[in-house]
């Protein structure tokens, strides 16, 4: 049988990591959110932007790595 003490213990503890994963979360979908909204700012930017003849060339002079090259 447990003591108060080893329960007292064991709560604290269940409290600590419990605070401690709901920060781990919330620092987690803070990350997320300013991933996906970097991300929209660069395509954006991507969709603003011409592409320029001499970067076009070289873009389809580049080697295909993909797997399914005939898909498209």
């Amino acid at each position: 049988m447990m003591s108060l003490g080893k329960a007292e213990k064991k709560a604290a503890r269940a409290a600590r990591l419990s605070a401690a994963l709901r920060e781990n979360l919330k620092r987690r979908k803070a990350q997320a959110r300013g991933r996906a909204q970097s991300q929209d700012v660069k395509q954006s930017q991507d969709v603003k932007e011409a592409p320029s003849p001499g970067k076009a060339a070289a873009e389809a002079e580049a080697p295909d790595f993909r797997r399914n090259r005939g898909s498209e």
